[in-house]
């Protein structure tokens, strides 16, 4: 028993010191960055005695932003666990130390063992080197995150273009500017070497080149750009590769046929931008995309509530493996306990707008407004077509399609939580169009849903024409209710709104101070969001709204999940929409001259949706 406790004492151990090699690093980075700042500090740790430089050696820092910045992020992967990062360490551990050092100093300046005084404190430096070395060594198993193979061929593209355009610039600054006579092309080079290595801070360097002293700072400053460069091209998250497998969706779908009616945004798991993530059993599963290093999944799992947990453990399994940080947007209530128990906390998102069929009535004061415009638009002349997609006829698709896209406000069609992105698909022939006609039968705007189980709908897109009578789209979502008997409809998911318990909580009597100051700050983001116009838009309809919640692990991942389901979601893409348009248009006259409609509407794969909708 004492043996088995004492084992697992060892291993607690381990596991911390990868955090401790964390802030010894952060330490490294911030003397070296106060001591490149700070001449003074760096003078100051020159006249410390022997025993403590050569004690301390690497901790006092090197004094160069170059090199502290290096440090942060090595700092940055060892926390996520790279292996890459572990053989960084153990390189940096041999080449600091007493035994690198006396040997760079050896071949470039001839140092040799009798130059070298007092002895103790050089043996205490080996000893503590050798601890290093010993932890590094020991907590291999705890850097368990892989490699990506492509960022080793990105670093050494990296390192060539940047090596030789340093080199090339370094070269001529120092040769045009050397005012030596006793020195050749070669001891140019070898001074630009010297001097851009000497800007990361891994050695320094004396020879008869002659050079102002803004020279060596240009040249120090392209050796600190290579090597960050180069890191950077390291340390970047593995990709993933997101493929999309037939028998996967089929799979996916047999789920969806059985327990689709748990989450309304179960459908879109569909998307084929996405991976899924089986559990053991197979009766669960995660659809998710690695984006910018967080392995991001929407909505609940899908299938067996018994089999989520095991679908959430393989997924984060995964997401441990590649040092992906796991993030869910939109999950449910019950989908938030259950990931909740895998140690990911939430936070509410905001709500979902789910409309009741038979409880809803144009009847009474509340909805007066509503009424109103509902009638003013079919006085217009407007009228409402609403047909299952399957039932559209093919060269009537073309067409919808089209317009959606002329319709659409910006380049790129966005979404990813609560956006299918592939109108008009074959394989979504159960989804329901909403179409809206002028009094002369010329469309101008439509509205597209999926399924969500057997008797939903749940928004996907939106699209009108500009310029059109205002309460269009109300007036086709009360048509789609009316007609919700008919269509065997009996709820319907609409927008979601972001932080509506924001706005409708400080809108009430004794609302506090902090809550008016987040509705001013939320109406300023209003203005390119949508947050405010969206929970209004959906109140109107008197809904039941549903929470919805991020889940993530820890509170400083949180921006860089914010950036990841920006980019996800469309809001920080760079899109290529001309190619794009031209492409999908280009299928459209495919179809119509008689090729295979599964080639006429494929989704375009690069672009990120955003709930044109929701």
């Amino acid at each position: 028993m004492t043996e088995t406790a004492s084992m697992g004492r060892a291993r607690r151990f381990r596991a911390r010191i990868p955090m401790l090699l964390v802030w010894y690093l952060r330490i490294v980075a911030a003397m070296s960055i106060v001591s490149a700042l700070s001449p003074s500090t760096s003078e100051r740790i020159d006249r410390l005695p022997d025993y403590i430089l050569f004690s301390l050696g690497f901790l006092l820092g090197v004094p160069s932003l170059g090199f502290g910045v290096l440090m942060l992020m090595l700092a940055a992967a060892v926390r996520r666990r790279k292996r890459v990062a572990w053989w960084l360490l153990v390189v940096l551990a041999v080449f600091v130390g007493p035994l690198g050092w006396i040997g760079v100093s050896y071949l470039l300046y001839g140092v040799t063992w009798a130059d070298l005084r007092p002895l103790a404190p050089l043996i205490l430096s080996f000893l503590i080197q050798a601890l290093f070395m010993a932890l590094v060594v020991w907590a291999r198993e705890d850097f368990y995150a892989v490699f990506d193979a492509a960022n080793s061929r990105l670093a050494l593209i990296v390192l060539a273009v940047s090596a030789g355009l340093s080199a090339l610039i370094g070269v001529t600054l120092v040769a045009w500017n050397d005012a030596s006579p006793h020195t050749d092309l070669g001891d140019e080079a070898l001074y630009t070497l010297k001097a851009g290595m000497a800007g990361t801070g891994i050695w320094w360097y004396g020879t008869a080149v002659e050079v102002p002293h803004w020279v060596d700072v240009t040249v120090d400053f392209l050796g600190s750009v290579m090597v960050l460069a180069v890191a950077w091209a390291l340390f970047q998250p593995r990709r993933g590769s997101v493929r999309h497998d037939p028998r996967g969706e089929h799979r996916l779908r047999a789920l969806l046929d059985k327990f689709g009616d748990q989450d309304s945004l179960g459908y879109f798991a569909l998307r084929r931008d996405k991976a899924v993530m089986w559990s053991p059993t197979g009766k669960a599963a995660i659809a998710y995309r690695p984006v910018g290093g967080v392995s991001l999944a929407a909505g609940d799992p899908i299938g067996d509530v018994e089999a989520w947990p095991g679908a959430v453990e393989a997924w984060l399994a995964e997401a441990r493996a590649h040092a992906w940080v796991p993030a869910v947007m939109g999950a449910s209530e019950e989908g938030g306990k259950v990931l909740s128990r895998f140690g990911l906390d939430a936070v509410e998102l905001g709500d979902e707008a789910v409309v009741e069929v038979e409880e809803f009535t144009l009847e009474g004061r509340a909805m007066r407004v509503v009424r109103q415009a509902y009638n003013r638009v079919e006085r217009a002349g407007y009228t409402t077509r609403i047909r299952r997609h399957g039932d559209i006829p093919r060269a009537e698709m073309i067409q919808l399609v089209r317009r959606a896209d002329d319709w659409r406000d910006g380049a790129v069609e966005r979404g990813f939580s609560m956006a299918l992105g592939r109108l008009g698909d074959p394989a979504d022939a159960r989804c329901v169009m909403v179409e809206c006609l002028d009094g002369a039968g010329v469309l101008r705007a439509l509205l597209s849903f999926v399924p969500w189980g057997g008797n939903g709908l749940s928004l996907d897109l939106m699209r009108r024409e500009r310029g059109t009578e205002n309460g269009l789209v109300e007036f086709m979502v009360i048509d789609l209710i009316k007609a919700g008997p008919e269509h065997a409809v009996e709820r319907i998911s609409l927008n979601f709104a972001m932080f509506r318990s924001v706005f409708e909580r400080s809108g009430r009597l004794g609302a506090g101070p902090f809550l008016r100051l987040a509705r001013v700050v939320l109406s300023v983001f209003s203005r390119w969001w949508q947050l405010e116009s969206l929970y209004r838009a959906n109140t109107k309809y008197r809904p039941v709204w549903e929470p919805r919640y991020l889940c993530f692990p820890k509170a400083r991942d949180l921006a860089r999940i914010a950036i990841a389901a920006g980019r996800a979601e469309g809001f920080l893409a760079m899109p290529a929409p001309r190619f794009s348009r031209f492409v999908r248009r280009r299928k459209c006259r495919a179809v119509s001259e008689g090729l295979p409609a599964s080639e006429a509407l494929e989704p375009e794969r690069e672009s990120e949706p955003v709930p044109g909708a929701k």
